[in-house]
């Protein structure tokens, strides 16, 4: 698929055509321009991450299937604090400004990526649209990435926290059916249960144990961006990662969040990678 859809190459890497997955030759030439490509990625999101360290900024990752509620989340985040923390988002999207424009609306400075062909978010993309923004006195980067349950995963941004996002819409086995986001996330957020009266097909319990059963072991939050007790412990929990983040700064310290490599080259090659 990623091969297909372009994601496997991003806009910094040489578009030379991939080696079919088909022999041993033809893998081994595969996995190794994917490593290569990953490396470089790596080596951006480190250079990123030191700019957001540098500034004393918390940078969050989102990440989610299309739908999920993630650009509602920023926009009642954003009224709900009220200028409190001072707020910047990226936005990525196979096309349109459609969702930067829904975060300025909201007084709030935005930067639309545009990724074409690519179905996730890469460390450079983001190097590019930070360059557009003010760090200097921003409290908390938003980094909403494309929707899709698999690629963004495996792609460090230079972003210190995952978060993902399943809704009530999507059905509570999504954990089970792609465990890598879910267990990459540091966060997840069951969103959209204002709507558990009406899709009774959720369980919200299932969807916990899902999560406990792939591995997943932090914090899950239920709420809907229309406020409520749950919506609380979301401004609760970004109000002690920015003071976290902050403590790091001072100490000259940083955070790096988990990826999943792995994931990247079994998509990219349509096999497991070698161990």
């Amino acid at each position: 698929m990623c091969r297909d859809c372009g994601c496997s190459l991003g806009p910094s890497a040489t578009r030379a055509p991939l080696a079919a997955p088909t022999g041993v030759a033809g893998r081994i030439e595969t996995i190794e321009v994917i490593t290569a490509i990953l490396g470089e990625n790596d080596r951006v999101a480190a250079h990123n991450r030191e700019h957001f360290d540098g500034h004393g900024v918390l940078a969050l990752n989102l990440m989610s299937s299309p739908g999920a509620g993630k650009t509602s989340l920023l926009e009642a985040t954003i009224r709900a604090l009220g200028g409190r923390l001072k707020i910047a988002v990226v936005e990525g999207d196979l096309a349109t400004e459609n969702d930067a424009e829904r975060i300025r609306a909201c007084g709030v400075a935005a930067v639309q990526i545009s990724t074409g062909n690519a179905c996730h978010l890469d460390a450079t993309m983001v190097h590019d649209a930070v360059h557009d923004l003010p760090l200097a006195g921003l409290d908390v980067l938003f980094i909403e990435n494309v929707g899709n349950l698999v690629c963004p995963a495996s792609f460090d941004l230079g972003q210190h926290r995952n978060i993902t996002l399943l809704s009530v819409p999507e059905g509570d086995d999504k954990p089970a059916k792609y465990p890598v986001m879910f267990r990459a996330a540091d966060l997840s957020l069951i969103t959209k249960t204002d709507l558990l009266a009406y899709i009774t097909e959720f369980s919200t319990e299932r969807a916990h144990a899902s999560l406990r059963q792939i591995g997943y072991s932090g914090e899950t939050i239920e709420l809907t961006s229309r406020g409520g007790e749950g919506f609380e412990a979301w401004l609760g929990w970004l109000d002690r990662e920015v003071a976290a983040q902050r403590d790091r700064a001072r100490r000259g310290e940083s955070l790096r969040p988990q990826v999943a490599p792995d994931g990247a080259l079994a998509h990219a090659t349509g096999v497991r990678p070698a161990r």
